[in-house]
């Protein structure tokens, strides 16, 4: 897709996500006040990792401040720590032309990261190992399709008027949804997301409300995601006239 802004408001959602270097930063920081478009895609870059972190918060149980801090005089202290180089600066330079879905990816990372911390911190067993292996998957695999070299980005609205936007790589064989304004949906139905492929519909996942999820299957050869309201659990087949019908770039 071709920029037709200047590079300095590529940097939006890099500064939404503390990501720019410090000289960089502070440009942009410069331009901002000047820039209402930058304003407003900075909120809205700020507002969706907000609501991916809020959506996969837990509670702490009761009594966990204090298990934790009589637990301190007996763990052992990390080594010191060894300087790394800073992954800041190639960050920022894959950001530029590619701010959406990059900061679709920090986004879902903040999310997953901050539920893999929930969950290790207050489940034990065999059950929140698998939990937190099956969100690592997910997250590993967002970040390469987001990443990808040839991802490609779509956006689009539901009938209802939520905006959604579509990332798929075919290298990669994945593609990441996410959704903002979608309503809850009535009790005892869910959203679904599907695949249009050779005039059918095929499943590829279940979507709970606003937020960011990777789509089960390979969208290669895909023409159209489809989102439609179904029963608890999913369908089969679709039952409803679709609420999104996203064309695929081809």
């Amino acid at each position: 897709m071709k920029q037709h802004r200047s590079d300095v408001h590529t940097f939006a959602a890099a500064y939404a996500l503390h990501a720019l270097e410090p000289t960089e930063h502070d440009d942009f920081g410069t331009h901002l006040p000047h820039c209402e478009d930058c304003r407003r895609d900075v909120a809205e870059f700020e507002a969706t990792a907000a609501r991916l972190a809020a959506a996969t918060g837990r509670t702490p149980p009761d009594g966990l401040k204090q298990r934790t801090l009589a637990a301190v005089d007996g763990v052992r202290q990390l080594p010191p720590p060894v300087d790394v180089a800073r992954p800041t600066a190639g960050l920022a330079r894959r950001l530029r032309g590619k701010a959406v879905p990059l900061a679709l990816a920090a986004s879902v990372t903040a999310a997953v990261s901050f539920a893999g911390v929930a969950t290790w911190q207050h489940q034990r067993g065999e059950q929140a190992r698998e939990r937190a292996q099956r969100a690592e998957q997910r997250l590993d695999t967002a970040g390469s399709v987001l990443a990808a070299p040839d991802a490609r980005t779509v956006h689009g609205r539901t009938t209802g008027g939520a905006l959604t936007t579509v990332v798929s790589s075919d290298s990669r064989r994945g593609a990441v949804f996410t959704a903002s304004g979608l309503p809850t949906p009535a009790a005892g139905r869910t959203y679904q997301l599907w695949l249009a492929r050779g005039g059918t519909m095929h499943p590829a996942g279940l979507v709970h409300g606003d937020g960011t999820v990777v789509l089960d299957g390979d969208p290669s050869g895909a023409t159209a995601v489809g989102l439609t309201v179904e029963p608890a659990g999913g369908s089969a087949q679709p039952t409803t006239q679709p609420l999104l019908l996203l064309a695929l770039p081809s």
